[in-house]
């Protein structure tokens, strides 16, 4: 089924970043694996192609398109290369929305330059060791002291944790006001008291840098609030839906990677004389998996359309996330057990997949998580 969503432009788009992705990333995203981590040197090199700051404001060095599209071309084409240590849709699909809605013009000044031009790496706090989903359990707290707020607490699995310079914060202002008394900061590199701690070690996403942020009497200014005291739970749950696209439109497009990888794989791999792909339970799991990856395709892109119209609502970005996510663990367990013993070595991309897709059904809100906001729109 021929995709109508996107036109002249992101087609465009979409020829820069494939080239940049394999000319910048393939050839060297097994050793960043290895080394757990990506050089600052290739976000600068995104900067510079125009990967970075295309949403935001031309003044401000970006690409003035504010549309998802461009982020959706992003993801899929990083998603087509297997470049899940990239940390750039932290930035440009989550970061960039509450810069671009809540950020004064001072801060947008202070900021938004060297983060088009990767410059500038930039992180979202909000899990900690004892709160991941239930936003409200926060323990970190801000206190108001003159012309500061003096930030203390821990945070953990925080993407870009060891390379970011901004470090967006989700703390409590008053912690006996409930989901009233949070709000966000912006800590920048070098504060005192700003901490980080190992890069941790993960079962997949190698390259991706994820850590352990520590906060001991930081002494932020008031100027690097982001927007209004009080309000950063409401503005949390404003910006989760464009988080949880971001994962449904990495799970489609995985799936098809996945499919397209592994068909080439059952026409060539012969078992008993013939291609295993000629097995009537070949085809049988192939075509299962190829129907509910079309499905889960066109209602991604119905809910970015949706997206971009204002009008995707909390409860269908849970829909896109949950479903496409547990469906993207389905069809890397079929695509794996179709390749074979080969499927469990990691040499073969099915194998990384395998690894990498495991946490797409638990960041970002859980899979349980995701169908207890469902059932309460509902009114059950």
């Amino acid at each position: 089924m021929e995709r109508q969503l996107f036109d002249a432009d992101q087609d465009a788009f979409r020829e820069t970043v494939r080239a940049f992705c394999d000319q910048e990333i393939v050839p060297h995203h097994s050793s960043w694996e290895e080394a757990g981590i990506v050089p600052r040197s290739l976000w600068e090199s995104a900067g510079a192609a125009g990967l970075l700051g295309f949403m935001m404001p031309e003044e401000y060095g970006g690409g003035g398109a504010r549309d998802f599209r461009f982020n959706a071309v992003l993801i899929e084409e990083l998603t087509r290369v297997r470049a899940s240590g990239v940390g750039f849709t932290i930035h440009t699909d989550i970061n960039s929305a509450y810069l671009l809605d809540y950020a004064t013009d001072e801060q947008k000044k202070r900021w938004l330059p060297a983060f088009c031009s990767g410059e500038t790496i930039t992180a979202i706090a909000m899990t900690e060791p004892g709160a991941g989903s239930d936003l409200q359990g926060i323990r970190t707290t801000a206190r108001r002291d003159g012309d500061h707020y003096v930030l203390n607490g821990q945070k953990t699995f925080i993407s870009n944790g060891i390379l970011a310079d901004l470090v967006i914060v989700v703390a409590k202002t008053d912690p006996e006001a409930g989901a009233q008394g949070i709000s966000l900061f912006v800590v920048e590199r070098g504060m005192p008291g700003f901490e980080r701690g190992r890069n941790l070690d993960k079962i997949g996403l190698k390259a991706q840098d994820t850590a352990e942020l520590f906060f001991h009497d930081v002494r932020v200014p008031a100027e690097n609030l982001l927007g209004e005291e009080g309000k950063g739970f409401v503005y949390l749950m404003e910006k989760l839906p464009q988080e949880r696209l971001t994962i449904a439109v990495v799970a489609a497009a995985a799936c098809e990677n996945m499919l397209d990888e592994t068909l080439r794989y059952v026409k060539d791999r012969k078992a008993f004389g013939r291609p295993i792909g000629s097995f009537q339970n070949s085809r049988f799991v192939l075509a299962e998996l190829a129907t509910e990856t079309q499905i889960a395709r066109v209602f991604v892109d119905r809910c970015i359309q949706e997206l971009n119209a204002g009008t995707l609502t909390v409860a269908e970005a849970a829909m896109a996330k949950w479903w496409t996510t547990e469906l993207q663990k389905k069809v890397v367990d079929r695509c794996l057990q179709l390749h074979g013993g080969y499927g469990f070595m990691t040499e073969y991309p099915i194998a990384k997949a395998y690894l990498d897709t495991r946490i797409q059904t638990i960041y970002g809100g859980t899979t349980e998580i995701m169908k207890e906001i469902i059932g309460r729109t509902m009114g059950i």
